[in-house]
C-alpha cells in the first residue's frame, strides 16, 4: 500500500472554493485547552462587567431624563456628569478586554503567516474570534444587568426607592450595547493585527517594540487648556442645555486625555527607573514596562480614572457640605440625592477598577509567561520574580494616580475654588479613594499569585 492511498483527501469545500475554512481554523486555534481556557475567559469576564455596568449607568441616565419634577433639569445635568465620568473608563475597559492576551494571539497568527496564510485569512480569523468572545461576554453582561436591577432599584431618590423598572433601558438599547461591544472588539482586534500582517517574523521573534511619540503631550496640554477655558465660561452661559453640554464635554476631555498621555508618561518614568536600577527586580520591572507602556497603562488606568473621579466627587461632597442649616424639605432631599449620586458614581468606578485590575493582572502573567519561566529556569528566586511584577505595577500606579488627581483638580478649579478642593471633607474622600485603589491593586497582585504558580509549574502546557 502506497503513501498516496493512506493520505486523506482534502476537504471538499476547501478544494472546490480554494479558500481556507476560516470558521474551522478559528475554532481549532481557539477551542478550550489548558491555556486557552484562561485566555478566553479573561476578556469574556471583562466584556460581561463592561456591558452590565454600561447598561446600569445608561438606565439611570434615562430614568432622570424621563422625570418632570421641578428640579428635573438639575438631576439631568448631574446624570450627564456621571455618565461622562464613567463612560470613557468603561469603553477603555472594553478596549482593554479586546486586547487581552494579544501577545499570545500575535505569536500564533504570526506563525500562520510564516507557513503561508494570507493577511486576509489572519485578519478574518482574529476578528471572528474576538467578536465571538465579546458577544458571549456581552450576553452574560445582560444577564448580570437583569440580576442587578432589583438591587440597584433599592437606591433612594426623591425620598423613595427608584425601583427595578426605572432602570430598564429597553430591548433596543440592549441590542445597541451588545453590537457596540462586539464592534469595539472587532475594531481593536483589527488594529492590533497591523504589525502581524506586515511583519510576522518581527512579531514572532519579539523584534518590534511600541513607540509613543512626544506629540501626545502637546495634544494633551492643548486639550486640557481647551477644557479649562470651556469650564471657566460656564458662568456666562444662561442656557441650561448648553451648560450641560459644555460641562459634560469638558470633563469628558479630561477623562479621555488620561488615556492619551498616560502610556507616554509611564514610559518616560520607566526610562528614568531603568537608569537608576541597582537590583534585579528593579531592572526587570523597568524593562517589563518599556516592553509595552500601553500594556502597563491598562494595568493601572482604572485607578487613574478613579483618581480623577475622586477629585470631582470629593469637591462635590465638600460643596454639598456648605448647604447645612434650616432648609425646606425639598432642598434637604435634593442634597441627599446628590450625595447618593456621588456615592453611586464612586462605587461603580471601583467595580470597574476591580474588574480591570484583576483581569489585566492575570492576563499580564499569561502574556509574559515565557519571561517568567525563563527566569525561573535560570534559578531566579520566586520572591525576586514577584518583586519585579509588583514594582512594574505599583511604581506606575503611584505616578499615574497623582497625575490623574492633578488633572481632575485643574478642571474642577474653574467650577469651584481651591478652598472647596482642599476642604477637609473633600480631602478625606479623595485620599480615601486613592488609598482604596492602591490597596485594591496590591490585593490583586497577591490574589493572582496562583496564576504565576501554574505558569511556573506547567510551562510545557502554556
Amino acid at each position: 500500500m502506497t503513501a498516496t492511498t493512506l493520505a486523506p483527501p482534502p476537504p471538499a469545500s476547501a478544494s472546490r472554493s480554494g479558500r481556507a475554512p476560516i470558521g474551522r481554523l478559528t475554532w481549532l486555534l481557539s477551542r478550550p485547552t489548558a491555556q486557552t481556557k484562561a485566555v478566553l475567559a479573561l476578556p469574556a469576564i471583562a466584556f460581561a462587567v463592561t456591558t452590565a455596568l454600561l447598561l446600569i449607568v445608561l438606565g439611570g441616565v434615562m430614568m432622570f431624563w424621563r422625570w418632570t419634577i421641578a428640579d428635573a433639569d438639575l438631576y439631568q445635568m448631574l446624570s450627564v456628569i456621571a455618565l461622562v465620568l464613567l463612560i470613557v473608563p468603561l469603553i477603555a475597559l472594553g478596549g482593554a478586554a479586546a486586547r487581552l492576551s494579544a501577545r499570545r494571539r500575535d505569536d500564533r497568527l504570526a506563525t500562520l503567516r510564516l507557513i503561508g496564510a494570507t493577511p486576509g485569512v489572519v485578519t478574518r480569523m482574529t476578528v471572528l474570534e474576538s467578536t465571538a468572545v465579546a458577544t458571549l461576554g456581552a450576553l452574560a453582561g445582560v444577564v448580570l444587568y437583569l440580576i442587578a436591577m432589583p438591587i440597584v432599584g433599592l437606591l433612594p431618590f426623591q425620598g423613595e426607592p427608584i425601583g427595578a423598572g426605572a432602570l430598564w433601558v429597553g430591548p433596543g438599547a440592549i441590542l445597541l450595547v451588545i453590537l457596540a461591544v462586539a464592534a469595539l472588539a472587532a475594531v481593536s482586534a483589527a488594529i492590533g493585527l497591523r504589525q502581524v500582517t506586515i511583519s510576522p517574523l518581527g512579531v514572532r521573534t519579539r523584534q518590534s517594540a511600541p513607540r509613543l511619540h512626544w506629540s501626545r503631550v502637546v495634544v494633551s496640554v492643548v486639550a486640557i487648556l481647551a477644557a479649562y477655558v470651556m469650564l471657566g465660561s460656564l458662568g456666562s452661559s444662561g442656557d441650561w442645555m448648553l451648560t450641560i453640554i459644555v460641562l459634560g464635554t469638558g470633563l469628558g476631555i479630561g477623562v479621555g486625555i488620561l488615556n492619551l498621555i498616560g502610556p507616554w508618561a509611564i514610559g518616560m518614568a520607566a526610562r528614568l527607573a531603568l537608569r537608576r536600577a541597582k537590583t534585579a527586580s528593579r531592572l526587570i520591572a523597568a524593562r517589563s514596562i518599556l516592553e509595552s507602556p500601553k500594556a502597563t497603562w491598562r494595568q493601572v488606568s482604572g485607578v487613574a480614572m478613579t483618581s480623577f473621579i475622586a477629585v470631582v466627587a470629593g469637591t462635590g461632597v465638600s460643596f454639598m457640605d456648605q448647604f447645612q442649616g434650616d432648609y425646606d424639605a425639598p432642598t434637604r432631599m435634593l442634597m441627599a440625592d446628590i450625595r447618593t449620586g456621588i456615592l453611586v458614581t464612586v462605587l461603580i468606578s471601583f467595580l470597574m477598577v476591580a474588574c480591570s485590575v484583576g483581569v489585566n493582572q492575570a492576563a499580564g502573567i499569561l502574556d509574559r509567561r515565557d519571561l517568567y519561566v525563563s527566569l525561573d529556569r535560570l534559578g531566579m528566586p520566586r520572591s525576586v520574580i514577584e518583586q519585579s511584577r509588583s514594582r512594574a505595577i505599583l511604581g506606575p500606579l503611584r505616578f499615574t494616580t497623582f497625575g490623574s488627581a492633578l488633572v481632575g483638580g485643574v478642571l474642577v478649579f474653574p467650577l469651584t475654588s481651591l478652598a472647596l478642593i482642599f476642604a477637609p471633607v473633600s480631602l478625606v474622600v479623595i485620599v480615601g479613594c486613592l488609598v482604596a485603589g492602591v490597596l485594591m491593586v496590591w490585593g490583586t497582585i497577591k490574589a493572582t499569585a496562583p496564576v504565576m504558580t501554574r505558569v511556573l509549574s506547567e510551562p510545557e502546557r502554556m
